[in-house]
């Protein structure tokens, strides 16, 4: 009589969960470059208000723009909250300060966008009502843009300097990427800080050429980090890979009373 022994199948290997937010986190931080076109979306409106809103050229471009924006402020938050599990694990302060940082830059890239959509309200609802003043319609379009300008200095060009001094801390002690980009961040948030302290003064405009010269290595660092999770994830040889996941708390087991447990004996015996 012939035996046969059957071989166990193959079990594919579960996913790695830290790859995956890693993934996420990467693909999260390449969406916040997706209002980079606003800037020529929003030129028509911010250069000429006044012809704007009394009806000169099409507000597509604007509500593009405004939509784009609103999907970097969801990104950006959205960052935060996918990578606080793992950089808490660090310091955990540090990554409620980012988070926080987010929150606040959100909140303000919202009040921009409103402001923003306003100056179409404006232009649809107001300008060419029977009586409206139009140097009145004038003067609060320009008021709405002045809003844009300062909630985006606030907004995407601060809230990102306490952002990535944050981030490039924990990054930096934790080696969950290359040091190489936590010390671009370290290089590039003094700078940006510098540039708003002189945009805020009145120094320069915040499209002019020097702001986007101090802003270019926080982007490269930011944009850097997402190509690198999505690409590479978190390094295998940092610490904080070999700690235990802190959020999965196995449950307490229930207390039984000694009478049920002999019970259950005698029951487990009587079986056997």
């Amino acid at each position: 009589m012939s035996t046969t022994t059957s071989v166990p199948a193959a079990t594919s290997a579960a996913p790695d969960p830290m790859r995956r937010t890693a993934r996420i986190a990467g693909v999260l931080y390449l969406l916040t470059f997706v209002s980079i076109p606003t800037l020529a979306l929003y030129k028509p409106v911010k250069d000429d208000v006044a012809n704007f809103v009394v009806g000169g050229g099409s507000d597509t471009g604007l509500m593009w723009g405004a939509l784009s924006e609103v999907i970097v402020g969801l990104a950006g938050i959205s960052t935060a909250v996918v990578l606080f599990p793992v950089l808490k694990r660090q310091s955990e302060a540090a990554a409620l300060g980012i988070v926080a940082a987010r929150l606040v830059e959100t909140t303000l890239i919202f009040v921009g966008v409103i402001s923003l959509l306003s100056v179409i309200t404006l232009r649809n609802d107001v300008a060419g009502a029977a009586g409206t003043d139009p140097a009145s319609v004038v003067t609060t379009g320009h008021s709405l843009v002045a809003v844009y300008t300062s909630t985006f200095l606030l907004s995407q060009s601060l809230m990102p300097v306490f952002v990535d001094l944050l981030l490039g801390y924990v990054l930096y002690r934790s080696g969950l990427v290359p040091r190489i980009l936590p010390i671009i961040a370290f290089v590039g948030a003094p700078l940006l800080l510098a540039s708003d302290v002189a945009i805020f003064f009145g120094a320069y405009a915040n499209a002019s050429p020097l702001a986007g010269l101090a802003a270019l290595p926080v982007a490269v660092f930011e944009f850097s980090f997402g190509v690198y999770l999505v690409v590479k994830g978190f390094r295998p040889s940092s610490r904080l890979m070999t700690q235990p996941n802190t959020d999965v708390r196995t449950p307490a087991p229930i207390p039984v009373p000694r009478s049920e447990a002999r019970e259950l004996d005698g029951q487990r015996a009587d079986v056997n």
